[in-house]
């Protein structure tokens, strides 16, 4: 089972977010912050974070909070 929380808070670390942003509902671009660059350091805050390797399919497939989480339950975290 994923730690939601964990997720939202490397969310919020890799994105310089802060506690009032609702994480859950993020999109890839729906937001200023989340812009190609960020999202290669969120990526690579997720590897680090829940040491796992992220191939480029799931990068680019990865467009939101829910397509991370379900990315996570793909690599059983």
């Amino acid at each position: 089972m994923i730690d939601d929380e964990r997720l939202r808070r490397v969310f919020r670390s890799a994105l310089n977010l802060g506690d009032e942003v609702e994480v859950d509902v993020l999109e890839y671009r729906g937001i200023d912050k989340w812009d190609s660059l960020a999202h290669m350091a969120l990526v690579a805050a997720l590897e680090d974070e829940f040491d796992i390797m992220i191939d480029i399919d799931d990068v680019i497939d990865m467009s939101s909070f829910g397509k991370a989480r379900e990315l996570l339950e793909k690599h059983l975290v």
